[in-house]
């Protein structure tokens, strides 16, 4: 656990990220690889300590600004990595776009506090949740890229990043969505089997549990897709946003209607 923060230092701490992340993308085309990767750096780790204020402080907060930032944070962990084992890579603007908005929206948006966790397990069935989030979202950022990629490619115009393969962001895509898939399942698991041990009351069937099934079968197909037909391509990448839309539904879209339309906690 940590200090509380007070609400002024949490603005001051997720402005200061947002301009982090702005900074980098304005700065990045008149300075050097290593520059842009330090300015993400110190932007990834201000982000880092605004989610750590409101996560791990007593009781914790959370929502769909909060979640919305984690999975922005781990996105941009992946690029940060990535952008070390390849270090032609520029941070992209539209990530960066990505985190300063999330941070501002948490922030905007803080959720509501939890009740006192009742079991140990309870913080792993979140950060298994989480965890998943931010895999498929990463997937479906390097989809996208690899879109971009093969499009260039076809035009012969100048957008990709020398150095790297259309094939290697293609393994690294269904690297994600398969780890995310296996959290997800995990996930899914644990919440159906310990719902009483976790929250207290047996699993119900709303309407997250449903878009989370959902999402579950869409990604279900695709692997095996993948694996039996060898999918790729179009078909692959729009499903891969397809399940993607519908575990954004699952948790994030319905506590945004909950907080933000119907103003409930």
């Amino acid at each position: 656990m940590i200090l509380a923060v007070s609400p002024l230092m949490m603005t001051v701490l997720s402005v200061a990220a947002a301009l982090g992340y702005a900074a980098v993308a304005l700065v990045q085309r008149h300075s050097g690889p290593a520059v842009t990767r330090n300015g993400l750096t110190v932007a990834w780790l201000l982000h880092a300590v605004v989610l750590a204020s409101s996560l791990l402080t007593v009781p914790p907060t959370f929502g769909f600004g909060p979640a919305l930032s984690v999975t922005a944070w781990l996105v941009l962990l992946v690029y940060a990595i990535e952008s070390h084992i390849y270090p032609q890579l520029k941070a992209k603007t539209p990530l960066l776009a990505l985190g300063m908005v999330a941070v501002l929206i948490a922030l905007l948006f803080p959720g509501s506090p939890y009740p006192a966790v009742s079991t140990p397990w309870l913080p792993i069935h979140w950060a298994l949740g989480i965890a998943a989030y931010g895999l498929i979202a990463a997937a479906v950022v390097h989809a996208w890229w690899m879109q971009r990629t093969e499009k260039a490619m076809r035009h012969i115009t100048v957008g990709n990043e020398p150095g790297i393969p259309l094939l290697a962001i293609e393994r690294l895509t269904f690297r994600f969505v398969t780890a995310g898939f296996v959290l997800l399942t995990a996930t899914w698991v644990a919440g159906w089997g310990f719902s009483e041990q976790l929250y207290g009351k047996a699993m119900t069937w709303d309407h997250k549990r449903v878009f989370t099934l959902l999402s579950w079968c869409v990604f279900a197909v695709l692997l095996a897709g993948r694996w039996k037909l060898g999918w790729r391509g179009r078909t692959a990448t729009r499903m891969l946003y397809a399940g993607s839309g519908l575990l954004l539904l699952a948790y994030v879209g319905s506590r945004f209607v909950m907080e933000v339309l119907l103003h409930k906690a």
